[in-house]
């Protein structure tokens, strides 16, 4: 077993004891990224020089008796570019932001600092988070370690990637549709979804603001509790964050799931979601049955309406934030334009891919006079309907569990050219961002072909510690978090 296999919890024991040092671990995980990422690209900037001399300065905390350590103290970390860190290069995997360098922490990257955690890297991404398969990044799309002809998944694919291939002890990704969900399903890896507002979006670079939401991605949950549990928590600088209490997440994960009512979408399980996939979740659920949990299956009638409405809401939302980037403030300003209107075109058709412009499109046409009620308005009103779905459930059930998404991954080029198919491949996952909800998914086997499947369980607003005790419960009876690709042992 590796440093990078060992729980969190072990290696700040093995710290303690001076059996290993920050910079032993910092080393390790630079070492890990210049070895072996060009077989993934899941990385786009790494701070060697900040990295190692943040080592050092807690190397000497680590040697004072008595000393306070942080909850994340020593973790090497990855962190999604779209995700401002001071001093460290944010470009959202965007050639619009190629050269800009953030005078400030977003309050995640914030408190990931304060938790004594050392950010290593930003990670790569789908642009803008606009993406579910990590192949519109404006610089090169990453891979799944477990078969580079396949895609990792998006738009954290980076995030995803880079923890099935340990390069760090954790990475924070940005979930929007399921863009921490999917490429955890599709890398083996554990991403969890925090409720919306349990977690600041300062600093997060908006795609849509009303259904992003930052979280952890992890080899394991235990791992994912420690790291909700750093960042977690209201912040004044965002209107959005919710002023709840944080609960202790690390004391939910007890392994009892005795009595716990799990509900079964037959919308989710049945017609469009292939068999190995649907066999894996029922292995699944016969699992947490023997371990004391009961489960029925449940109807969310308005599911075939949420990915057309999350795609209307979300692209408007999106060419609202991204109206930003005009080329007079920071990033791309295109050195052709003769006047102001041209400066504007000019340096958003060379500043934005292919498929921000789609979104950017579609959202302004969803808001433009005479358009709004059929599309904008009408979405609203399917995001009502779905949020109520979810309340006549959780009156009678616990948690809600079915397939993180309807398929394994797919490969690199293979949804291309074809934005309807890549769409639907968000089908499991949208719902739980437009009613808000957590989630988390981790792995609950492999198909045929050796690619992983993710199982997604879904808990009641800021009700996380329900969503990871049946998670570790499971994670700890079925044991697929141990497994990694071959490339990576040793």
């Amino acid at each position: 077993m590796s440093l990078f296999d060992k729980r969190l919890s072990e290696i700040h024991s093995a710290l303690r004891a001076k059996e290993l040092s920050v910079t032993d671990l910092v080393q390790a995980s630079i070492a890990s990224i210049k070895e072996h990422d060009d077989k993934i690209k899941s990385v786009l900037h790494v701070d060697e020089e900040g990295a190692l001399a943040h080592a050092r300065q807690l190397d000497e905390r680590l040697v004072k008796e008595n000393e306070e350590l942080g909850l994340l103290f020593g973790m090497p970390a990855g962190l999604k570019d779209n995700l401002i860190t001071k001093d460290i290069r944010t470009t959202c995997a965007s050639k619009f932001l190629a050269n800009y360098d953030p005078v400030h922490d977003g309050t995640a990257s914030k408190k990931v600092k304060e938790a004594d955690a050392v950010i290593v890297a930003k990670l790569n991404m789908d642009e803008f988070a606009m993406g579910g398969s990590n192949e519109n990044s404006g610089f090169f799309p990453a891979k799944n370690p477990w078969n580079t002809d396949y895609v990792p998944g998006g738009s954290s694919g980076g995030s995803a990637a880079a923890m099935a291939a340990r390069h760090f002890y954790f990475t924070l990704g940005s979930d929007t549709g399921g863009s921490i969900r999917q490429p955890a399903a599709f890398c083996g890896v554990v991403g969890l979804k925090p409720t919306y507002g349990r977690v600041s979006r300062f600093g997060l670079v908006a795609f849509a603001s009303s259904l992003d939401q930052i979280g952890p991605v992890t080899k394991n949950v235990e791992d994912a509790a420690y790291v909700l549990q750093a960042i977690a928590g209201h912040d004044e600088f965002d209107s959005t964050s919710a002023n709840v209490e944080v609960p202790n997440y690390l004391s939910a994960l007890t392994g009892d799931v005795k009595g716990l009512r799990i509900g079964v979408p037959k919308e989710l399980i049945g017609e469009g979601i292939d068999t190995e996939v649907r066999e894996a979740v029922l292995a699944a659920l016969k699992q947490l049955e023997s371990l004391g949990a009961t489960w029925s299956e449940v109807s969310m009638p308005h599911t075939e309406y949420a990915v057309p409405a999350y795609y209307l809401l979300s692209s408007s939302e999106a060419s609202s934030n991204l109206a930003r980037f005009d080329g007079v403030r920071y990033g791309v300003r295109a050195d052709n334009a003769s006047n102001l209107i041209e400066l504007y075109k000019e340096s958003r058709s060379q500043g934005f891919g292919p498929e921000v412009k789609r979104r950017i499109m579609l959202g302004t046409y969803a808001l433009s006079s005479g358009y709004y009620d059929a599309y904008y308005k009408k979405a609203q009103q399917v995001r009502t309907l779905i949020i109520q779905d979810f309340t006549n459930i959780f009156a009678d059930f616990d948690v809600i569990l079915h397939p993180t998404t309807p398929s394994t991954a797919f490969k690199i080029g293979e949804n291309a050219n074809d934005p309807v198919k890549m769409y639907l491949e968000d089908i499991c996952t949208v719902p739980v961002n437009l009613a808000g909800l957590p989630a988390i998914s981790v792995p609950c086997g492999f198909s045929q072909n050796g690619l992983p499947i993710g199982l997604q369980i879904v808990g009641r607003a800021f009700d996380e510690s329900t969503v990871l005790r049946v998670a570790h419960a499971y994670e700890q009876a079925a044991g697929y978090s141990q497994r990694k690709p071959e490339w990576v042992r040793g």
